[in-house]
C-alpha cells in the first residue's frame, strides 16, 4: 500500500476536535455548580445562628473571603495544568489567597492569646470538621475530576491535587457558614488541617484519575462510536 493511500486511511475518519474553554471560563462553570450545592447543603444543616452578624466581622469576612479565592485560584491553575505548553508559574496562584487566608487565622490566634489569654489558645477535639468539609466538597471535586478529565493530564499529581485544593478550600468556605467554631487555633489544625489532609490524599491518586491511557480510551471509544 502507498505512503498517500495509509495517510488518508489513517485520516479520514477524523473529526476536528474541540478546544478546552479558557481556564477561567470553566473556573467560572465549576463555581457556577459548586456554589449552589453548597448553599443547599448550609440551607439543609442550618446556618449558624450568628451568620447574619459575622458579615460585620472583619476578621470573619477576610477568612471566608480568601477561602473563596483560594479554591477559585487552585481551580483555575488546575485547569490551567491540563493544557499544553501551560506556564509552570500558574501553579503558584493559589499561594497569595492562602497566605492571607493562613495570616487572618494566625493573627486572630494572637488576638485570641492576648484577650484571653491561655484560654485562647485551648485546643480540644473537634472531629466533625472532616466529615463535614467531605460532605460540602464532594459535588464540587466530583464536578472537578471530570472537567479535569477533559484536558491532558501532563502533570496528574500535581493537577489533582490543585483540584482537591479547591473542592476542600470550598468545603471549608460552607463548613464556616453552619460550624460556629470561631477559635483561630480550632480552625487552624481542624479546619486548615482537614484541607489540607484532603489535598494531600487527592494528589496520592491523582494517576488514578488522570493518565494518558484513560485519555487515549476516551477517544477511542468516541470515534468508535461515531
Amino acid at each position: 500500500m502507498k505512503t498517500d493511500r495509509v495517510i488518508e486511511r489513517l485520516v479520514e475518519n477524523l473529526e476536528p476536535t474541540r478546544p478546552l474553554h479558557p481556564p477561567w471560563l470553566r473556573v467560572g462553570a465549576w463555581l457556577a455548580l459548586a456554589l449552589p450545592y453548597i448553599a443547599l447543603v448550609v440551607f439543609v444543616v442550618s446556618p449558624r445562628a450568628d451568620l447574619l452578624s459575622k458579615a460585620w466581622d472583619w476578621r470573619f469576612v477576610i477568612e471566608q473571603s480568601a477561602a473563596l479565592f483560594t479554591g477559585a485560584a487552585a481551580a483555575y491553575a488546575a485547569f490551567a495544568s491540563t493544557i499544553p505548553g501551560f506556564n509552570r508559574k500558574i501553579l503558584l496562584l493559589p499561594a497569595v489567597p492562602l497566605a492571607i487566608w493562613l495570616a487572618s487565622i494566625g493573627q486572630g490566634c494572637i488576638s485570641d492569646w492576648m484577650r484571653l489569654g491561655s484560654e485562647g489558645l485551648s485546643f480540644r477535639p473537634d472531629f466533625f470538621c472532616f466529615p463535614a468539609i467531605v460532605v460540602v466538597g464532594a459535588v464540587p471535586a466530583l464536578a472537578m475530576a471530570i472537567m479535569l478529565r477533559r484536558g491532558a493530564p501532563l502533570t496528574p499529581c500535581t493537577t489533582v491535587a490543585l483540584g482537591g485544593f479547591a473542592a476542600a478550600g470550598l468545603g471549608n468556605f460552607g463548613l464556616r457558614m453552619f460550624h460556629a467554631q470561631d477559635a483561630s487555633l480550632m480552625i487552624l489544625v481542624w479546619q486548615i488541617g482537614s484541607v489540607f489532609l484532603l489535598t494531600a490524599m487527592a494528589g496520592c491518586i491523582g494517576r488514578r484519575i488522570l493518565n494518558w491511557r484513560m485519555l487515549i480510551g476516551n477517544t477511542m471509544r468516541k470515534s468508535a462510536i461515531n
